[in-house]
């Protein structure tokens, strides 16, 4: 089988290559000559038109863009670049750094920021993590295999029943353009689930948009997914398509539907309707062909009852409903899971750490109220915490008083800190309270010492920028 320049199953061993791109030319020399100077191969480009060129042309590591360009600035250079060149990293270099600035640019699939004037020292880390994120990747996909990278079922991760089903049913309804409504709490992986619905589909060599309404200001919303004529309101200095209109031919991912407002739902239900979006602040309409997977962590039927989420939409999305279990459904799987993410944290740190069988009935023993999401962060920690190549029980923070999976839990009482109901009424704090005080107290710790260094802060705690900051909002915590 041949393969692009881009191919990411072909694992490049020359020196990594990284592209920078800035319109101020004495900033793209200075740039480029550390990087040459680090052991880099460097290629430079005065604007995002010749960007896209070399991108198309021979294979990138590293796209490291400003932000602020003329004609092409750097989001559209980011969103761009990575239709062409999908599995190159990309970093955007901005002196106007900022929580909305950095939040947009992830959602757009960047790996990292940095703010001008930047330190060398700074640059050339967040260079080399990325470098080496893109050549972990490519490992991963070149071991995956063609079949699940062909299918996109290897992040998929579990042998037991409900993963069985869930696979079942994503390969049965995927070939179909219906509209998928996936249920599931958070952390348990409803993109992934999407992202396999779109690689299974007829649309697989289109694009894939994600999108999550709970991360986006109420007042951009329509904007983000609609796009806006220049002028349309305060701000909007130029036109700007929407999410609808790049996703077109493709698959559009809204996730956290429910947390939209009933106005928003009404506009939502009318393109699902029309086939087409109409730009805020324009009269004319353009078609568009998209296939919807939209998702929801919420009770979206009792959603519907309470009046919060329009029936109408509701029907619309829930042609085919697509549950995600729970990881602690799925207990025979938390082995399979952790072994998995070890294996991504020994290939980080070039070391080959182990789980020992103690260890292993642990993490069995413990609920997950964070499902997949948290186990991972769980077996980070531990990997990079741990004082042996032996990961023991006492290296992973689970809390010794857990029930077990066998035990019956209400989520949304846990999640809201209520009290059972019945004898065991408790009389101090949920472990789910627990879990979010130790949240609230590392991050603020965190940005104590990195202040409006949102990157440095999801550094230090091992997370993305983009979890860092929902984590925050979640919180009530400020930068």
């Amino acid at each position: 089988m041949s393969t692009s320049p881009t191919d990411s199953s072909t694992v490049r061993l020359t020196r990594p290559r990284v592209l920078v791109v800035d319109d101020q030319r004495n900033m793209r020399a200075t740039t480029a000559m550390l990087l040459r100077a680090a052991g880099y191969e460097v290629l430079e480009a005065g604007d995002g038109e010749e960007a896209l060129r070399l991108l198309g042309g021979s294979a990138v590591d590293l796209l490291i863009t400003d932000l602020k360009m003329e004609p092409m600035d750097g989001m559209t250079l980011l969103k761009r670049g990575l239709e062409v060149s999908p599995h190159t990293q990309v970093i955007l270099m901005t002196a106007f750094g900022s929580i909305e600035s950095a939040v947009e640019a992830m959602r757009l699939g960047a790996y990292d920021y940095v703010t001008k004037p930047f330190q060398e020292r700074e640059l050339m880390h967040r260079v080399a993590r990325a470098v080496e994120r893109g050549r972990l990747l490519a490992t991963v996909n070149a071991l995956a295999g063609d079949f699940n990278a062909r299918h996109g079922l290897n992040a998929l991760v579990g042998r037991s029943t409900p993963m069985r089903e869930l696979t079942s049913r994503i390969l049965r309804v995927a070939p179909s353009d219906a509209t998928v409504l996936v249920k599931g709490e958070s952390g348990t992986g409803k993109e992934l689930v999407a992202r396999a619905l779109h690689a299974h589909s007829r649309r697989k060599d289109k694009p894939f948009v994600p999108v999550n309404c709970a991360a986006i200001p109420e007042g951009l919303l329509e904007s983000e997914l609609f796009g806006h004529a220049k002028g349309a309101f305060t701000g909007a200095v130029r036109a700007r398509r929407g999410l609808f209109e790049e996703a077109d031919g493709g698959t559009l991912f809204i996730d956290e539907v429910t947390e939209t407002t009933p106005a928003f739902q009404s506009k939502l239900l009318r393109v699902l309707q029309d086939g087409e979006v109409r730009r805020v602040g324009e009269s004319i309409s353009t078609m568009v062909d998209v296939r919807i997977v939209a998702a929801t962590n919420r009770d979206i039927e009792r959603e519907v009852q309470e009046k919060h989420f329009r029936q109408d939409l509701f029907y619309r999305l829930n042609v085919v409903s697509v549950k995600v279990p729970p990881l602690r459904d799925r207990v025979e799987d938390i082995p399979l899971l952790a072994e998995h993410f070890l294996e991504r944290a020994n290939l980080r740190s070039a070391r080959q750490r182990k789980l020992t069988q103690a260890a292993v009935e642990l993490l069995q023993s413990y609920l997950f109220p964070g499902n997949v999401r948290e186990l991972e962060n769980m077996v980070e920690q531990a990997a990079a915490l741990a004082e042996g190549e032996e990961l023991l029980p006492e290296d992973f923070p689970v809390p010794k008083q857990t029930p077990t999976p066998q035990q019956p839990v209400d989520p949304g009482a846990e999640a809201a800190g209520t009290p059972p109901a019945a004898d065991g009424a408790r009389t101090g704090p949920t472990l789910a309270d627990a879990v979010l005080e130790a949240e609230r107290r590392a991050i603020a710790t965190a940005l104590e010492r990195f202040p409006r260094d949102l990157a440095r802060v999801a550094d230090e705690l091992a997370v993305s920028p983009t979890t860092l900051w929902r984590k925050m909002k979640r919180l009530g915590l400020k930068a």
